[in-house]
């Protein structure tokens, strides 16, 4: 589909929400297409998440979408089906990098906060003005994840003064690891680290971490700690250490 794009070079999958007129803001269908990336991203190693054009990142979910609602099961099934959107970019098999320019609100910022990895340029306004716009509410799921990332105060306070954060403010609170003049070149180099280490342990470390954030500190975790052990990677990467050579990690 025309509204995003996925195109994959040298190991890394490009994600672009392309609707720069509207400042990328999100179809259903674009919902679920990005869903089905994310879940079957192909033969790569790392996905970059970004807008088309330069003004946002994506601006929620496209308004016309809400027109039809009319009985209370329309709202469950939105927010349920959002719910399952953001647990597949969270659960993605490889490391997912938010290339975030301008305007990352509704849709587009729970999108964000689903990603491992967050930069932003200097234009960044991240947040859900929604008490101020449209008067819905965010469901508890994504309440959850957005609480782990931000911490409830800080969350409870954007949310009540429907405001929006800037880039200097989410770096110092670590919503994004940098604020980048070109965004897209830091993803690229950022993807070309992540794409040289091992990826059975990032794997296991983003579920560890999702598990952690849903079940708490008793989450399971004896299949993470014995895939990793007992991997071939594991083996070799302790070989090559004691032998002082870089690995070469298969995920296996």
């Amino acid at each position: 589909m025309d509204d995003i794009l996925y195109e994959t070079r040298e190991g890394v999958g490009h994600i672009t929400f392309n609707r720069p007129e509207v400042r990328n803001s999100m179809k259903i269908a674009m919902y679920a297409r990005l869903a089905e990336i994310c879940r079957d991203p192909g033969d790569v190693k790392v996905l970059i998440l970004r807008g088309a054009g330069d003004r946002a990142f994506a601006a929620g979910t496209d308004m016309t979408e809400f027109r039809g609602f009319s009985e209370p099961q329309d709202a469950l099934d939105y927010e349920a089906r959002m719910d399952q959107v953001l647990g597949d970019v969270e659960r993605c098999g490889v490391p997912t990098i938010a290339a975030i320019t301008g305007a990352c609100t509704g849709g587009g910022a729970a999108i964000a906060a689903a990603c491992d990895l967050r930069i932003c340029d200097h234009r960044l306004k991240f947040g859900f003005p929604i008490a101020r716009t449209l008067g819905n509410c965010l469901s508890i799921g994504n309440l959850n994840r957005l609480a782990a990332l931000l911490g409830q105060g800080r969350l409870r306070e954007i949310l009540f003064t429907a405001r929006l954060i800037g880039s200097e403010e989410a770096e110092r609170i670590g919503l994004v690891a940098e604020i980048c003049d070109d965004v897209h070149a830091r993803a690229a180099a950022l993807a070309d680290t992540l794409k040289g280490h091992a990826p059975l342990t990032l794997r296991a470390t983003k579920e560890a971490l999702r598990r952690l954030r849903v079940d708490g500190p008793a989450a399971e975790d004896a299949d993470l700690i014995t895939t990793t052990y007992m991997s071939r990677d594991f083996k070799h990467g302790m070989e090559a250490f004691l032998a002082k050579r870089a690995p070469e990690w298969a995920g296996e």
